[in-house]
């Protein structure tokens, strides 16, 4: 969420180094840890421009958190959290926000490989970017062919992506190279209203709108060529990425999990500056209940995402006249943003049990830690950052650093700097897909003005952001991708 007529930022920050800065804990008498924001000169005058960095000091008044409250070099300003936004919160003794998880609960992103290079599929970009905009349903509302009863939503709401591949919608070696294996436990979907129920019911393997994507991509840089091959990567070497989450199960519950989070305060006792960071303990039954609702949404985003690259895999093997495994369409990783989980960490010298936001901010676990796949675990869990539709996205991995500094996360793409309102205004008289067009990046959005919101300025430029991240030390650079071909809702 993007605001307009923001006030720009007037509080004290302490530059730290050419990556970091703080908001230091005497700004507001309120704040129980200081802000710490990952960003830089070049990137400040952006992340400035609005009420972003009060959304961090607000973020740091939350009942038992710890350390800092953090923000990414993608800072924008979001409901309640800033989207790029990390809080972690004692287990026992602190909250959870539904402001700090985020509407669309478990957005993520997913990167699959193939075998195929740009040289062999420039002859068929056009072809197959339309093939991949009739078959992926994408927009506002779009309903998909992949129906589910309740009795299976059920099951869908607690197994996550395991449930879905049963079903025939991919390969049970998927499972292995998705964060939390596709599944969050302790999903209760007793705790779901029967109106997000029904917004979910025809969603499944729907991309939705707004930021949401599906992009054919080129590697053209390999930066750690080791690396890259452990992830099955190479330069010149097509790929597709995929952007989607819960879609409107997840905002249903976000939304009615609000109005039960400000009743919580009211009950506890819990005051906090802005009633966007509405929350209740976690050990409350208010704040059990938001869990066991996130967590089906959760996984319901893991399913959503799992159906969605089947999908793509079915339009390569049409296009291709080739199994989708006779073409390499294997899953290198999907990483998820939106989302609380319970996990240890050092704090203060002790290892403790904490439940971390992430608004619009995602893993990025080092070298040998046991949450990390196999596969990975002598190079790190893979971290994907996208750009715009016109600019890079970029694979990295993810280091120790992170686990000291930032509770091993990192930022989730490269961050607004423009409303959808002024996106549209300044994208007047032109044509954006003509513009992009002339780059030799083939678009199709379900109407202009969605891919006029997104064009490429209205979003910082990702090589700033991840110059931040890789500076930071908070992942490692691996790759970088540039589109080849998009669709948009």
């Amino acid at each position: 969420m993007v605001q307009t007529a923001q006030r720009a930022w007037t509080g004290p920050l302490e530059k730290l180094d050419d990556y970091r800065w703080r908001i230091p804990q005497t700004y507001d008498r309120g704040m129980r840890v200081p802000g710490l924001i990952f960003t830089s000169e070049k990137l400040l005058q952006d992340v400035a421009a609005d009420q972003s960095l009060q959304q961090v000091a607000n973020v740091a008044h939350l009942p038992g958190i710890v350390k800092a409250s953090m923000a990414m070099p993608d800072i924008h300003w979001g409901y309640g959290f800033p989207i790029g936004g990390v809080a972690a919160v004692d287990a026992k003794d602190g909250v959870i926000s539904p402001g700090g998880v985020g509407y669309d609960i478990n957005c993520g992103v997913r990167l699959v490989r193939t075998e195929l290079t740009e040289d062999q599929v420039q002859p068929v970009l056009k072809a197959l970017i339309a093939q991949l905009f009739r078959d992926i349903p994408c927009g506002v509302g779009m309903s998909g062919d992949i129906r589910i009863s309740r009795k299976d939503a059920d099951r869908l709401m607690r197994q996550g992506s395991r449930w879905v591949i049963q079903q025939g919608y991919g390969a049970p070696e998927d499972l292995e190279h998705t964060e939390s294996g596709g599944c969050l436990e302790g999903a209760d979907p007793s705790r779901v209203s029967d109106r997000a129920f029904a917004r979910g019911d025809d969603q499944l393997g729907t991309l939705g709108s707004g930021n949401h994507f599906l992009e054919v991509q080129v590697i053209d840089t390999v930066f750690q060529e080791g690396i890259a091959n452990q992830l099955g990567l190479f330069q010149g070497q097509v790929t597709v990425m995929i952007h989607s989450g819960s879609r409107g199960f997840g905002y249903q519950i976000c939304d009615d999990y609000l109005d039960v989070t400000e009743a919580a305060m009211r009950k506890y006792g819990i005051r906090v500056p802005d009633r966007q960071l509405a929350c209740a303990p976690l050990s409350s039954e208010e704040g059990q209940a938001y869990l066991g609702a996130m967590r089906c949404a959760a996984n319901y985003a893991w399913s959503n995402r799992q159906c969605l690259m089947h999908l793509a895999r079915m339009v390569f093997e049409r296009v291709f006249q080739q199994t989708w495994q006779q073409l390499g369409m294997r899953l290198v990783y999907d990483v998820a943003h939106n989302i609380a989980k319970f996990e240890k960490h050092q704090v203060e010298g002790q290892e403790r049990l904490v439940c971390v936001h992430r608004k619009g901010a995602t893993r990025a676990f080092p070298p040998g830690h046991p949450e990390t796949p196999p596969a990975y675990r002598e190079v790190g869990q893979p971290v994907i950052i996208p750009g715009d539709m016109g600019r890079h996205s970029y694979v990295l991995v993810g280091t120790q650093t992170a686990m000291e500094e930032s509770f091993g996360s990192c930022c989730h793409g490269a961050g607004r700097v423009m409303s959808r309102a002024e996106a549209v205004r300044k994208a007047s008289g032109r044509s954006i897909e003509q513009e992009l067009a002339q780059q030799g990046i083939v678009v199709m959005g379900r109407g202009r003005k969605g891919v006029a919101e997104e064009q490429p300025a209205a979003y910082k430029d990702v090589n700033d952001v991840v110059e931040v991240v890789h500076g930071a030390g908070l992942a490692r650079r691996v790759a970088r991708m540039r589109p080849l071909g998009v669709i948009k809702g």
